[in-house]
């Protein structure tokens, strides 16, 4: 689709505007073609591009388009507010295409996301503001008055750097008695410029001759140059030098060495002598192509002179001038054309490039777009893209003259923070070019990582007793992350310990991981727990890992022994029976204690408190056992009172005492008597004289003193069971005691039968045999046990006096060695 509009103002009067909308293979998207005069002021208006190209403006700024000029000076700039092509300098198109015509410059329009690209040409259009320069303001001509009419002589054409019809068009000559203008256009397009004469001269009538040569171009208006040309007649020269071509041809290639040969031209004059001897000279038509080559004015041998570019010039037209001595001149054309030679390296330039790539990249995504050009041509300029390897990036041709860089693997910034890719430009030629480009591609980073702890499970102790704020244990997570994504913050999870949460018993530093004591802690009651931890790092959202810590409580000697037998009461105490005729080693009792620590703290020892000179009894060092060491005598009193020490392995260690009492007798009765008075304890005296007066008074009242007594013994072993039964019913678990004692507490168990009537005179102990690992202690009445006995058996419970219910108990006893 064409389309041509007309704008005037602004010293615009005409603006072609042409556009080519066309699908290019995948690389371009669409073509626009501008037209627009040289010396258009800064600012002005070449087209609306977005109009042109159906774009619409919020388009080109989300697609961030921009102009891509390459290596040509941004004549133009875009106005993506309004979608304008805009002159930003002023454009001289001779400066920019020099003699090219038509004359256009080409450039890019990029839009990113996703790229699309427009190329668009602006053409330059002559305006006629140079007029027609010769090369000299005067020439001198030195003509034989022999020529002849028709001699040709070859003038320097003017200069117009202006094309088309503003370049020059015409050329006059003045006066014209003698000489004739011929301007005639060569196959090539150039034009030349000769003076014919027409009548023969006379030098003898005139020797100079003065001419003017105006040159018109075909500009409105016009503009013209002159030159003025000088003609010396000189003496008869019959022969002009000749050319044996017209026209040579030579092939140079670009860098050619200063000094090499390209061609040589040959000129023979007919004459003789001075008059046949040639000299040869180079025309200069172009001025910025003079010093490039010179030629040696008597062989005619033509040399590079300047430094030769293919990039710059592609051929060369040299107009070279034979003259002789008398004047006569001939030309002829010497056309070289440059070969051009792999002498460029590419251009590695960024068209856009992002930086830094945050690591969570998918596949696929675009890093950078290059653009590469190569100023050679043909297979030189053809340009290939590599970059390094073994990282996680691609380049891939995408547009004509552009790659783009993408990622290619999943990237990771813990395992490498940043890349240095190396982009190698490397053309086709022979002896290929390359050049490189090295971006440092940093990788940013992403909350993809959780806070990792040294160890998923910790164990941790501390002491019993320890006061509240004391650092129990220290955790440390770390997070491969970095910055605001690597801060750890450590958080107690809430769980119930023991029916009470765990922040009643610990707290934690949320910066540091140290935990801390709220609360001293009792092994006793508590021996173990466990605490969840979360460390939780800052990222968004937040990533957090756990770790469990086990914490035991280290138990201290802070509990004393307990006795548990023989129970202690305030009012009362029992006494144990021994009879004169045990045997060394009779197990009189067994002191029973506990200590709720553990370990060695726990670990018992017993000893009595006091030793008399020949001790009747013994407690055993580690079982509590007290036995007989010798056998009994008559000096031995009724009444033993022992003060057993009952210690723990503690440091420092802890103990308990408690007092046993023992009756040396073998009746009941005299058991009772020293019994009952050790009860009450009463300090009779013993004076004879005393009990005979209390006899006397009290025989009287005997029968009801003995019924008072039997009521009151009564009443009293009532009591004494019942708290027995309580002591017993409330017997803790004994704790283990190593093995390393040979012996331990209450390894062995006896057993005690008792019968006992209301009439505590006919009271008996029996010892038994041990069995059941228990000790089985009976009070009742004579007859009483066997007749209870049977009345369980059958089931019968219901006729059982409450009063006899009391006297029949069992007290269990036993400790078994700790495998």
């Amino acid at each position: 689709m064409d389309v041509i509009s007309d704008v005037r103002g602004g010293g615009i009067h005409w603006k072609y505007v042409v556009l080519f909308i066309a699908v290019l293979h995948t690389s371009i998207n669409a073509q626009v073609r501008y037209s627009i005069p040289e010396e258009m002021s800064k600012g002005s208006v070449v087209g609306n591009i977005a109009e042109d190209l159906g774009i619409d403006l919020k388009r080109l700024r989300s697609g961030r388009a921009r102009i891509v000029a390459g290596d040509n000076s941004p004549y133009v700039e875009l106005n993506t507010d309004k979608g304008t092509l805009v002159v930003s300098e002023k454009i001289d198109r001779e400066l920019v295409c020099k003699q090219i015509s038509p004359c256009s410059f080409n450039f890019e329009m990029i839009l990113e996301n996703p790229i699309q690209l427009y190329e668009v040409t602006v053409e330059i259009l002559d305006v006629n503001d140079h007029s027609p320069t010769f090369p000299r303001d005067e020439i001198e001509i030195e003509i034989s008055e022999g020529a002849l009419p028709g001699a040709p002589f070859l003038l320097n054409r003017a200069n117009d750097p202006d094309v088309g019809m503003n370049t020059i068009q015409s050329y006059t000559l003045k006066p014209t008695e003698n000489f004739v203008l011929k301007h005639e256009s060569r196959q090539n397009g150039n034009n030349f410029v000769e003076m014919i004469l027409q009548t023969p001269l006379d030098r003898e009538s005139k020797e100079e001759l003065s001419l003017i040569l105006t040159a018109s171009d075909g500009g409105t208006p016009p503009k013209s140059g002159q030159m003025r040309i000088k003609i010396k007649v000189l003496d008869i020269n019959d022969n002009a030098p000749v050319f044996s071509k017209k026209t040579y041809r030579a092939s140079l290639s670009e860098n050619a060495p200063v000094g090499h040969v390209v061609t040589t031209v040959s000129a023979v004059d007919a004459d003789k002598g001075i008059n046949g001897e040639v000299l040869y000279s180079l025309l200069q038509l172009d001025p910025s192509k003079s010093g490039l080559f010179e030629i040696d004015e008597k062989t005619g041998q033509t040399t590079v002179k300047g430094q030769i570019d293919f990039e710059v010039t592609k051929r060369f037209e040299i107009n070279v001038e034979a003259r002789d001595h008398g004047g006569f001149k001939n030309t002829c054309v010497v056309i070289i054309d440059v070969t051009d030679v792999n002498d460029n390296t590419p251009v590695i330039s960024m068209t856009s490039l992002t930086n830094p790539v945050p690591e969570n990249a998918p596949i696929g995504t675009t890093v950078a777009v290059i653009n590469v050009k190569d100023l050679d041509s043909g297979v030189n300029g053809q340009v290939k893209c590599a970059i390094n390897r073994n990282i996680p990036f691609v380049i891939k041709s995408s547009l004509r003259n552009y790659y783009t860089l993408l990622t290619d693997d999943n990237l990771d910034r813990e395992i490498t923070p940043e890349y240095n890719i190396t982009i190698t430009a490397t053309d086709e030629g022979s002896s290929p070019l390359s050049t490189t480009k090295t971006i440092n591609l940093k990788i940013s980073d992403v909350n993809d990582n959780k806070p990792a702890f040294d160890h998923e499970v910790y164990t941790a102790s501390v002491d019993e007793n320890i006061p509240p704020g004391v650092s129990i244990f220290t955790v440390r997570a770390t997070d491969a992350d970095c910055c605001q994504n690597s801060r750890v913050s450590y958080l107690l999870e809430e769980t119930q310990i023991n029916g009470v949460p765990a922040s009643s018993l610990v707290s934690m530093n949320a910066e540091t991981g140290v935990i801390y004591a709220l609360r001293s802690f009792d092994y006793e009651q508590l021996r173990k727990f466990t605490i969840n931890i979360r460390a939780q790092d800052g990222g968004s959202p937040p990533l957090s890992g756990n770790a469990t810590v086990q914490i035991t409580i280290q138990d201290q000697n802070d509990n004393s022994p307990q006795i548990l037998y023989p129970v202690q009461t305030s009012s009362s105490a029992v006494a144990e029976i021994v009879p004169r005729s045990a045997d060394i080693g009779y197990l009189v009792t067994k002191v029973v204690a506990v200590d709720v620590d553990s370990g060695q703290n726990a670990w018992l020892s017993y000893k009595l408190q006091k030793i008399a000179d020949r001790p009747l009894f013994e407690v055993g060092a580690q079982n509590g056992e007290i036995r007989t060491v010798r056998q009994v005598t008559d000096k031995d009193a009724v009444k033993q009172k022992l003060t057993v020490i009952v210690e723990d392995n503690g440091q420092p260690s802890r103990s308990a005492t408690v007092t046993v009492n023992v009756a040396v007798a073998d009746s009941f009765p005299e058991v009772l008597s020293e019994f009952t008075e050790f009860t009450h304890d009463k300090d009779y005296n013993n004076n004879l004289t005393f009990f005979l007066l209390l006899a006397l008074i009290v025989v009287s009242i005997l029968f009801i003193f003995s019924v008072i007594a039997i009521i009151s013994v009564k009443i009293y072993r009532w009591r004494q069971r019942k708290l027995f039964y309580k002591s017993a019913n409330n017997l803790p678990v004994i704790p283990y005691y190593p093995t390393m004692y040979s012996d331990g507490t209450l390894h062995h168990t006896y057993n005690y039968e008792m019968c006992g009537t209301t009439d505590s005179r006919m009271t008996d102990v029996k010892p038994m045999r041990p069995y059941s690992q228990s000790t089985l202690v009976s009070l009742s009445r004579p007859g009483t046990v066997q007749r209870q006995q049977k009345q369980q058996q059958a089931g019968d419970t219901d006729d059982i006096s409450p009063e006899v219910r009391f006297d029949f108990y069992f007290v269990n006893i036993h400790k078994e060695r700790a495998t």
